[in-house]
């Protein structure tokens, strides 16, 4: 039997005792550590099923706070990730999931399209494979003239050729968010923030997560499920209950974002760059907000420290370059550093699946072996976000079915 939950819900500054003491039962039926846009999704999901009980972990004060608020907050097409991953999989499917919650519950998204830019035969080429490998998966593109581009976004610059990407869209990530984060809560799910995941023991049935809190407090909870879905943390939770030989090794790509405050030039079509072979990004592009105020990046940084969210000045001058070779007016003087944000990611290959030993890393997302109602969800980077409805399906779907 499951122990109906010991807390309703704690808020930010709030923190309070679970069950120290053993039980008949998990406190729990299922924890999900981390409340990004993943998390969150997945935790909601699970709790829709009657007769269970779900926790939510966070170790910040509010949800989405790392990787889920420090992105481009694109909606993907899908177009990059290749015929057999996860990635391509749980994109297309998200994709419309998404657009059909913002539609019903009104939370503010824009399908403003996408251009992919070639400068150049070489680059042209690449944005012929993208859309013949579009065309393969069912997803809409097709190429501009350079007169119809150059009509609809003046200031824009393709020297060879554009492709558009109909279904690419912008969401206001922070307003998602608080729509899983209240639907979650009137499920009945517990959501606990400043809780830190000190360790995870491994019972006879189930799991016991020894959290602190910020003053020094300690509690254990125990439940039968336990999804790691901790971002930036995620690789080192699984290591910690894996063992040596299934460890990971993790990859921190620390992106720089750059505003801009001059009113022109401000095209409302998102611009990327044809991506580079082998690259671990897509390139310094131009996406916007809700608002329809421009920002550039992210870039790729390799860091040691998943924490440092500063900006680096010294990138700059690169990222003007790039983006002046699509957008020559820009005003240089007029690019701020903005914010950063960093992408958990599984290796320091290509962020565009090309079948050639690109290094291409695929999310991982698997019910452990041996670790009976342990799922990890690893290297949840682009477009986690747009994927995050699916992946929360693909959590059910491993508990469940």
């Amino acid at each position: 039997m499951v122990l109906r939950p010991l807390f309703r819900s704690l808020t930010a500054p709030s923190y309070r005792r679970f069950s120290t003491t053993p039980a008949p039962a998990a406190d729990y039926t299922h924890v999900v550590v981390g409340a990004g846009a993943v998390g969150l999704a997945t935790a909601r999901k699970l709790a829709e099923k009657d007769g269970t009980s779900t926790l939510l972990i966070e170790r910040h004060g509010s949800v989405g706070t790392e990787t889920s608020s420090r992105n481009s907050e694109v909606i993907h097409a899908g177009i990059y990730y290749g015929p057999t991953s996860l990635k391509t999989e749980l994109c297309l499917q998200g994709k419309r999931m998404l657009y059909d919650l913002c539609e019903k519950q009104r939370i503010p998204c824009l399908k403003c399209k996408k251009w992919i830019l070639a400068q150049d035969s070489q680059q042209h080429e690449q944005l012929d494979k993208i859309h013949k490998f579009a065309e393969s998966i069912g997803v809409p593109t097709h190429f501009l003239s350079l007169a119809e581009a150059q009509h609809r976004e003046p200031d824009v610059h393709a020297a060879n050729a554009v492709l558009e990407s109909p279904t690419t869209g912008i969401i206001d990530s922070h307003s998602y968010m608080a729509y899983l984060e209240s639907d979650f809560q009137s499920k009945g799910g517990d959501l606990a923030f400043h809780t830190k995941v000190d360790a995870v023991d491994t019972l006879n049935q189930g799991y016991q997560i020894h959290t602190t809190s910020p003053s020094g407090d300690t509690a254990n909870i125990t439940t039968e499920t336990l999804i790691n879905s901790a971002g930036l943390a995620a690789v080192p939770l699984s290591n910690s209950i894996l063992p040596p030989e299934r460890h990971m090794k993790p990859y921190y790509a620390k992106g720089s974002y750059y505003s801009y405050s001059r009113g022109h030039p401000r095209p409302k079509t998102l611009i990327y760059p044809a991506p580079t072979t082998g690259a671990a990004g897509l390139g310094t592009h131009l996406t916007m907000d809700m608002t329809g105020a421009i920002r550039f990046g992210p870039d790729v940084e390799w860091v040691d420290d998943p924490n440092d969210l500063s900006v680096n000045e010294e990138r700059l001058s690169a990222a003007l370059d790039e983006i002046q070779s699509y957008l020559p007016s820009l005003v240089r003087e007029k690019v701020m550093l903005d914010y950063a944000g960093i992408r958990p990611k599984l290796g320091k290959g290509s962020a565009v699946a090309s079948g050639k030993g690109d290094g291409f890393s695929d999310f991982y997302i698997k019910k452990e072996d041996g670790f009976e109602g342990f799922v990890n969800l690893l290297g949840i980077e682009s477009p986690g976000l747009t994927s995050s409805l699916a992946i929360a399906d693909k959590v059910d779907d491993l508990l469940y079915r």
